[in-house]
């Protein structure tokens, strides 16, 4: 009988349990393309609809047996205790993507994402609620959604720039909703009462890796937000540090050996400058392999000019924890030093007084040869800056205390370049700080610098004798070959009368295979054609004198190679 009155009460339409599973199997990646497909009477409407679609997705997608909460409804209109449920209902809402290429396209929906997004980093920034493991996930996917997608060609493509300028930024057109959504992820990060055990399980290897891959974006703003964001994963996350320092030099050996392009090089060596300040002593194996195979080659790059200064202070904090780093770090510039570019050379300079400057006094006098032979050339560039910048690092203390102690190995290297400089200079201002470089070497040390001069005349009356001798010696050498040219030169006479052939065995050893072909091809078909051939005996007498004027020449260059100044160094 109960059976029979419970058949007669009305049902429950099960037209709306249909719409809810299949709504349940649709996939994020196709919501978009389900929810294009309504008919929207009006914005209202659509608006309604979409919202919704997105309640129902996020039931299937977060199964947690209670009500979600439409996303259009403001925080401060539901009890705390459902605060995080509307959260969640709000995160998956702003999961859609949508097309920014077309202004006018979906401008409604965007407008409400928008107002979406402010809402949830209001709410992030006055809330302190403990988040669930539920809205973690809808954060992470959230951003993931947002963020994480593939450039286009535009941004990849290789356009020519001079060696110390970026390329001119290219802006997202999506910036309007990006910027909320790094904003909301940084103040997620940075929340108080954020369970870090739980994130890191989602906020992963994989996770950081599309994040850093983020940093080569054309848009300098989007590259600012990445820094902040990776400084506080880096501080928030200990398990992930190693993770992080290996993926940041992967980039760094793509750049400097594969691609010569990335445009947040810049920003990471940023990074990387205040996590090199926490690193604890005695540093690390791994902490120095990063600073040898990492920062140091990345003075090679023609485009060393854009992130110079992030890489002068990285490799700065490395010295101050461990001195005895800068004769590594300077023999590294030393190998790579560049020679026709004037701008990276004055870059290279700076560095190199500013390292100077921490160097031990052991380290320096292992290095400073090298150091200041290299000095010296910047001594007698052409180019007065180059050259008015190697002349200001006697106006350091530091690196003038070093040189007084190390005057005797010093000061003969320098002497060379100064005087060059005071006989064939063009620019006055180098000329002025040349005669004042050698007045301090006269206060330093007169009687060294009477050495220096006295050896330097002695120097050049050498090299002038060798010059001398050298022009000669190539003189006698184009005589011999021009003598040589008349006295070989083939006599062959077509008009001759009579037909005779002299053909000696010993002369053919001389001549090439062709001209002996013809030789023999002139003999078989002779008709009133003669063809004289100098004997052996007087082609080995003209040889002869030819070893000879070579051996002249060879002995002459050894002289020289072994007499010739010091001074003169290609630089």
């Amino acid at each position: 009988m109960l059976k029979q009155i419970l058949a007669k009460l009305p049902k429950k339409s099960s037209k709306q349990n249909s719409e809810d599973s299949s709504y349940g199997n649709i996939s994020s990646n196709n919501l978009v393309d389900v929810i294009n497909g309504f008919q929207f009477i009006n914005s209202c409407n659509a608006i309604t609809s979409r919202l919704n679609a997105v309640k129902r997705m996020s039931s299937s997608i977060f199964p947690t047996g209670t009500e979600m909460l439409e996303p259009h409804i403001l925080f401060k209109d539901v009890p705390n205790s459902d605060k995080q449920n509307l959260f969640v209902s709000k995160l998956n809402f702003c999961s859609l993507v949508y097309d920014f290429s077309d202004p006018e396209k979906q401008s409604v929906e965007k407008g409400l994402k928008r107002q979406i997004l402010v809402e949830l980093i209001e709410f992030l920034a006055t809330d302190s609620a403990k988040f669930s493991e539920q809205a973690i996930v809808a954060m992470c996917t959230m951003c993931a959604n947002n963020l994480f997608r593939e450039f286009p060609p535009k941004y990849t493509i290789r356009r020519v720039r001079g060696e110390t300028e970026a390329d001119e930024p290219l802006f997202d057109v999506a910036w309007s909703h990006l910027q909320l959504v790094y904003d909301i992820l940084l103040r997620f990060l940075s929340y108080n009462s954020l369970d870090a055990k739980v994130t890191k399980k989602h906020v992963d290897n994989c996770f950081i890796l599309k994040l850093l891959d983020l940093f080569d974006s054309e848009d300098p703003r989007e590259r600012d937000c990445l820094k902040a964001i990776l400084h506080r994963v880096y501080g928030k996350f200990m398990v992930h540090r190693p993770f992080i320092r290996v993926a940041v030099g992967n980039i760094i050996y793509r750049f400097v050996y594969e691609t010569d392009h990335h445009n947040g090089i810049a920003e990471l060596l940023e990074i990387f400058g205040s996590v090199i300040s926490g690193f604890a002593l005695p540093l690390k194996k791994e902490h120095k392999m990063f600073l040898t195979r990492a920062l140091i080659p990345l003075h090679k790059p023609k485009s060393v000019g854009i992130y110079h200064h992030q890489l002068t202070y990285c490799i700065v904090q490395f010295v101050e924890k461990e001195p005895k780093l800068a004769g590594i770090v300077i023999e590294g510039m030393l190998k790579c030093w560049p020679v026709s570019n004037s701008q990276k050379q004055l870059m290279f300079l700076s560095e190199l007084e500013e390292l100077m400057e921490m160097i031990s006094l052991d380290e320096f006098e292992r290095i400073m040869v090298p150091i200041f032979r290299r000095i010296r050339c910047c001594l007698r560039s052409s180019h007065f800056q180059v050259s008015e910048r190697a002349h200001l690092f006697w106006n350091n203390d530091s690196i003038l205390g070093l040189i007084m102690k190390n005057r005797q190995v010093i000061m003969p290297l320098i002497f060379p370049a100064l005087e060059q400089n005071s006989q064939n200079h063009w620019n006055r201002a180098v000329l002025n700080l040349t005669q004042n470089l050698k007045k301090m070497f006269s206060e330093m040390d007169g009687e060294l610098l009477l050495e220096c001069q006295d050896k330097f005349e002695e120097e050049n009356s050498k090299l002038s004798l060798l010059t001398e001798r050298r022009k000669l010696t190539w003189e006698r050498l184009e005589n011999d070959a021009d003598l040589h040219q008349t006295e070989s030169s083939p006599c062959v006479h077509g008009s001759c009368a009579t037909d005779l052939f002299f053909l000696n065995v010993g002369t053919l050893q001389w001549l090439p295979a062709s001209l002996v072909l013809l030789l023999l091809g002139c003999y078989m078909f002779k008709d009133n054609l003669s063809i004289v051939l100098y004997h052996s005996q007087e082609l080995s007498l003209v040889t002869e004198r030819r070893k000879l004027t070579w051996e002249l020449l060879e002995n002459d260059a050894d002289l020289y190679q072994t007499e010739s100044s010091p001074c003169v160094v290609v630089c």
